[in-house]
């Protein structure tokens, strides 16, 4: 465990994932965040540099993760213009635990490689819950000598993980995993809706669709808060319409229509435009009851 390691966004997954390596005896050298309060209080309590730039991040660690928000965060990051993570890089290892789109991921990978440092996916299917516990689910893509050499980092922070292949892979995949999970959601809001305007009983109603071919996965996580209007945020909306845009966007780059996940995109984007973004997606059940918010 003489691998330093530092993190680059470090919200609830960011900084919880930190300190589930620091339980398991590892250096946290560094954490880095825009927002400088936040970093600068989740040092302290790891006993950590908190450094002003990102190159300085680079410096102190030999595995840098970053868990950032989008493709545009990933780009300010890594490209730049006066401060960027792949100054003085040579020899480093990152690994990128954001939901992005694989042109970007594959963009980082290829700048990594030109300055000699190593750009590993280690895209996340799991909760806040699972970052501190160190029981994600973690979907990997790149050089698999790379993901082998921080393996033993990975085991530390997961449950169950799956190499899927070369660079933009895991990221097509966690798109995909995205995807089903939102088109799932929205159909269960829109079941959840009509049943209630048809007056069944509720806990009646996702009972048989548990027994039957309704049943899913968001029944049982989203079902219940669906129903009691308890939106507390796992996964936003404005997160779901981000990674249900980067499916659709991959699709129509190879020139596939996807109608059922156009439209759930669209619900999502329905919620950020009526300022529901930071609801859970559990939270498109507001545009499918009566009497909510559509």
């Amino acid at each position: 465990m003489n691998q330093k390691i530092a993190f680059v966004g470090v919200g609830r997954m960011g900084a919880n994932m930190a300190r589930r390596l620091k339980d398991c005896g590892y250096t946290i050298s560094a954490v880095f965040d825009t927002y400088r309060t936040m970093a600068i209080s989740l040092a302290a309590e790891l006993e950590c540099a908190a450094p002003e730039t990102l190159a300085e991040v680079t410096a102190s660690a030999d595995v840098i993760f970053t868990v950032v928000t989008n493709d545009a965060s990933m780009r300010g990051i890594f490209f730049g213009a006066e401060d960027n993570l792949l100054k003085g890089a040579k020899g480093k290892v990152f690994v990128n635990c954001a939901t992005l789109s694989p042109a970007m991921q594959r963009e980082v990978y290829a700048a990594a490689q030109a300055v000699g440092a190593d750009s590993l996916e280690a895209a996340m299917a799991s909760s806040i819950s699972h970052a501190r516990e160190g029981k994600l689910y973690l979907m990997l893509a790149g050089d698999e000598s790379v993901y082998q050499s921080v393996l033993p980092i990975i085991e530390k922070m997961s449950v169950n993980r799956r190499f899927i292949g070369g660079p933009g892979r895991a990221a097509e995949v966690k798109a995909l995993v995205n995807m089903v999970m939102n088109i799932n959601t929205a159909g269960l809001a829109e079941g959840l809706g009509l049943a209630a305007a048809l007056g069944h009983d509720l806990d009646m109603i996702r009972e048989v669709f548990s027994q039957t071919g309704a049943n899913s996965r968001v029944l049982e996580t989203d079902g219940g808060d669906m129903v009691a209007r308890e939106h507390d945020c796992w996964f936003s909306a404005e997160h779901a319409a981000k990674d249900s845009g980067i499916a659709q966007a991959t699709a129509r780059e190879i020139g596939l229509s996807l109608p059922l996940n156009d439209a759930a995109k669209s619900q999502y984007d329905k919620m950020v435009d009526l300022g529901l973004g930071g609801l859970d997606k559990s939270g498109i059940a507001e545009l499918t009851f009566k009497g909510r918010h559509a």
